[in-house]
């Protein structure tokens, strides 16, 4: 069934039957010396000395689409997790809020909390403030131990009636505290985001529904209750300070959480409306500000939003650390035109 041999060199003798088609010297040597260059470099990303001449059509295209590539990867998360809840959308959306709340240490244990937790059980309770919590905080295993504060004490009992009563499962996983701000204390975002549950009600529907991040924006700024104004963890009173949730982190969970599920829902029902507004709406938030945005600063890109600041982040991660420069527009642009 062969009808062709392509080789690079044609240095060994076959006897094939067939015609041999050889590389070698059909590739200008521009290009290879070009592509060599790229590969070799060690610079923050391989085209960084040239990727000045691309023109800005080829580079908005090319960012918008590895953006799109971003938004389908976390879409496959989504989609499984929308396997494991009988495609759940209300209890998807809060497995990822509480996904983001742990930020990035205690992510995983924040998910698994949600997970141990349905939107359902905390529907039931979302009107108590402190049964909410008490809900969190127990699954997170920190009501255990003898408390001295009233706060705990009620948390505490209020968690072991709700535990027997749903038969609710442990949650094999621990929250890190260490080399954290108290700000960002699992227990002060595990506060934030049992606030969240009281104030809101069928959140996902409120977002699909939305025009503009304003509103969103509005939905998620909450603040803990009183008893967290004077207190980072539980039974250890601090100076005041309102537990607000801060615009830095509305835009994480608007990026990392409100515009991939409006995106997956879009995916999901085949409605480009719903996947042109998750699109629109980074361009309505603010840039992300990390290493990677700051390498890409340095070299005078643009980042103005966080549709810019995700293309970069996918690009780099994705294309430039892995030397995927044939696979990339600019790369590929550059190597064929210099």
């Amino acid at each position: 069934n062969v009808i062709l041999h392509v080789v690079w060199q044609d240095d060994i003798s076959l006897n094939l039957s067939f015609s041999t088609l050889v590389l070698h010297d059909k590739v200008p040597k521009l290009l290879l010396s070009r592509y060599d260059d790229l590969m070799n470099t060690e610079s923050f990303i391989p085209c960084e000395k040239s990727i000045h001449l691309i023109n800005e059509l080829t580079w908005q295209n090319w960012k918008e689409r590895v953006l799109v590539e971003r938004l389908q990867a976390k879409t496959e998360v989504i989609l499984n997790y929308l396997q494991q809840n009988n495609n759940h959308w209300e209890e998807t959306l809060w497995w990822l809020l509480a996904k983001n709340f742990g930020i990035k240490v205690n992510s995983t244990t924040f998910e698994k909390i949600a997970q141990s937790v349905s939107i359902n059980i905390l529907a039931k309770h979302k009107e108590q403030i402190h049964q909410t919590e008490a809900l969190l905080f127990g699954q997170a295993g920190l009501l255990e131990g003898d408390f001295k504060e009233d706060y705990p004490k009620l948390l505490q009992r209020e968690y072991r009636f709700l535990q027997k009563k749903y038969q609710l499962p442990k949650v094999e996983a621990s929250l890190i505290f260490l080399r954290m701000r108290p700000s960002n204390f699992p227990t002060v975002r595990l506060a934030q985001l049992a606030m969240l549950v009281h104030e809101s009600l069928h959140l996902f529907s409120k977002i699909k529904e939305s025009k503009d991040v304003k509103t969103i924006k509005q939905l998620l700024d909450i603040t803990a209750n009183d008893y967290w104004h004077y207190h980072y963890t539980l039974d250890e009173p601090s100076a005041f300070k309102k537990k607000k949730l801060g615009g830095q982190m509305i835009d994480n969970i608007l990026i990392n959480t409100v515009v991939p599920i409006l995106f997956a829902f879009g995916h999901y029902h085949s409605e480009e409306a719903f996947k042109e507004k998750a699109l629109l709406w980074l361009e309505q938030v603010k840039a992300e500000k990390n290493i990677i945005t700051k390498g890409f600063k340095f070299l005078q890109i643009e980042n103005k939003t966080a549709f810019d600041s995700q293309a970069l982040i996918q690009l780099k991660n994705e294309y430039c650390n892995k030397k995927r420069c044939l696979d990339c527009s600019v790369g590929n642009k550059l190597i064929r035109t210099g």
